[in-house]
Order: structure tokens, then sequence, then C-alpha cells
């Protein structure tokens, strides 16, 4: 398989094959969502949609290991992490706080990996006719991964990454006062299998899925996963999917302040301290990277995501952050650099506001 090896290479790579393909299964699932009957349903499906449509971009990369089956993993990919942004928005941003319906609608987080299963997972809320949206998300991953041989081997840790993403997402959108307490707790129960790691950065290890999509990704073209499904599973959590996890509530401070939302940045002693165990995520990162198959990818990869969101706008208009990306980029090298000036152009070049844009404002 041709896997790029280059930065250069590789943004070429994304720009031809991983682009277009992402474009268009973000345009086939926005089809569906405007055509959800329950209004508040349609409306997070859209803003989800419209609002975290890079999530699938940059997870979409991975299909690149996938040779021939490129496309197939794409469509896995923007799938699953249409699940995975569509449940936030309800978690977060929509009528409910009840774990019991967090915990139901995560459900088709696991679903989505098992093939055959069915499930009720709006059963705890009032909002109930998605039309069938989260039912058809969840069987597109189905279909797809029912023809991997390799499915038994995979698929424990598939569980095991997805039963951490969905705790996260329970315990961080009850009611705010039994957040933190219910996260500590929850950390408790893992300390002692951990490297060291604050409560908010195991948090943070969690809720990434990089690595479902690294594993999916080397399962479409590998017939034995047994041995393979592990190193990748610990080259990914916790290092690679912490570092991915707080990049993101590194760009989303300004706003979480404003809306009262949980941001686990926010628990650092101070900005020297999180500069320090940034850089300390970073280089734990590439070691736990450096046993992978196509390694120089995988070190990309964690290079991409710094360029990909210290690029982004609100970090480039706030004065306070943008000094603190300066810090976070130094030591990354050419490439580090390379990937912040392609997230620039590339947070500049998105797409104008598309129907699900206009329909969820």
């Amino acid at each position: 398989m041709d896997i790029p090896t280059k930065p250069w290479t590789l943004m070429r790579r994304i720009r031809r094959d991983v682009l277009p393909a992402v474009k268009r299964q973000l345009s086939y699932w926005e089809q569906r969502a405007l055509a959800i009957p329950d209004p508040e349903l349609k409306k997070q499906a859209l803003a989800s949609l419209s609002t975290k449509a890079f999530h699938c971009y940059g997870g979409a990369i991975y299909s690149l290991l996938s040779g021939p089956r490129r496309e197939e993993v794409v469509a896995f990919i923007v799938a699953y992490q249409t699940i995975s942004d569509y449940l936030d928005n309800l978690c977060d941003r929509s009528t409910s706080l009840d774990p019991d319906d967090f915990r139901a609608l995560h459900e088709a987080m696991t679903d989505a990996l098992t093939p055959g299963a069915v499930g009720d997972y709006y059963r705890f809320r009032k909002e109930r006719n998605d039309g069938g949206y989260l039912a058809t998300l969840v069987a597109a991953c189905q279909r797809f991964l029912a023809t991997l041989p390799a499915l038994r081997d995979i698929q424990p840790v598939l569980y095991e990454l997805a039963d951490y993403y969905t705790a996260l997402q329970i315990h961080k959108h009850v009611v705010p006062e039994e957040r933190v307490p219910r996260l500590k707790k929850w950390f408790e129960q893992w300390r002692d299998r951990l490297p060291a790691l604050a409560w908010y950065e195991f948090s943070a290890c969690c809720g990434s899925t990089l690595g479902v999509f690294c594993i999916v990704a080397y399962a479409a073209v590998n017939r034995d996963m047994s041995r393979l499904v592990r190193k990748i599973k610990d080259g990914y959590f916790p290092w690679v999917q912490g570092l991915h996890i707080l990049l993101d509530y590194f760009i989303d401070q300004e706003e979480d302040k404003r809306g009262g939302d949980l941001n686990f940045c926010f628990y650092y002693e101070d900005e020297k301290a999180f500069v320090d165990r940034f850089r300390y995520f970073v280089r734990q990162a590439n070691a736990s990277i450096a046993g992978l198959p196509n390694a120089r990818f995988h070190r990309m990869i964690t290079q991409g995501l710094i360029g990909l969101y210290l690029g982004d706008q609100k970090v480039l208009g706030n004065r306070r952050v943008r000094r603190l990306a300066r810090q976070l980029i130094r030591g990354s090298g050419a490439a580090g650099w390379f990937f912040l000036l392609n997230g620039v152009l590339y947070h500049r070049m998105a797409s104008p506001p598309s129907r699900a844009q206009e329909a969820a404002t």
C-alpha cells in the first residue's frame, strides 16, 4: 500500500483522496438529517453536522491505511463520528440531564460495532421520532464491520474504547454540581491501571474516537488482527487520544467559559502547568506509537492534530490563546509548523454554509 511518509505527500493525499470522500458522506447524512420529523432532534443533528464536520475530516485520514477499501473506511468513520457528534449535542445542548438517557443514547456507539444489534436509544426522552436517522447511522457502521474477517479479533478492544467514551459522556453531562465528583470517582476505579494522569487528563483520554478509527482501518486490509489490535490500542490510549481531546478543549476554552461548560483545561494549576503537561503528552504520544507499523504516518498524525487545532480561528482570534498556542507548537519541528500552516489554510478555505448550517440556526 502507498501510505504517505512525508508531510507534503500526506497533505496531497488528504486533499485528493480523503476530503472529497468525506464531503460526499457528509452530504448524504445532511439530507437524512433534514428529513428528521422531530424539530429538536433535527436541530441537534444538523448542528452537529454543521459545527463538527472537521472531526470527520480529521478521523478519515486513517482511511489512507486501508488501500483499496479506503472509500468504505471513510464511510464507516464518517458514520461513527456522526453518531458521536450527534449524541454529544443531544447530551450537551438539548433537553435532558438524565444519566439514564445518556446511557441509552450511547448504546448506539456499541451497537454500531455489533452487526445485527438494534436498540431503543430514545427510550428515556420525550423526543423520539428521528425518522430512523440514528438507526441508519448504526446500520451503516454494522454493514461495513460485518465484512471484516478480523471482526472477532478487534471487537473486544473496540468495545473497551467505546465503554470509556460512553462513561465519559454520561458523567460529564449530568447536572453541573455532580459532574466533577462523578468523574473523580470514575477515575479512582482506573487509577491503579493507568500511568501518572490527573482525573481530568484521564477523562480527556477517554473522549477520542481515534483508536477505533485506526483499528478499523488496519482491519480492513489485515485478516489477522489478534496481536496488532492490542498494540494499536496501547499506542493510542491514553496518550494520543488524550493529546487529541486536550487540543479540542484548548481551543474551546473561551466558548466553554461563556457557556458554563466543563472544560478539562480549566483544572490545570496555571498556564505553565498546562503547557508542560501538553508537551509531556506529545512526548509520550510519540513514544507510544513508535513501535506501530507505519510509525512515521502515526507520528505525522500527532503533528497534524496539533496543526489542525492550533490553526483554528478560535485560536487566531484570541490573543491569550494565540500566545499559548505558540508555546505549544514550539518543539514540534518543521513538520509541526507545516501542519499548522495547512491547518490555518483548511479553516480559512472551509466550505461556505451548507443547508445543515442554515437549518440549524
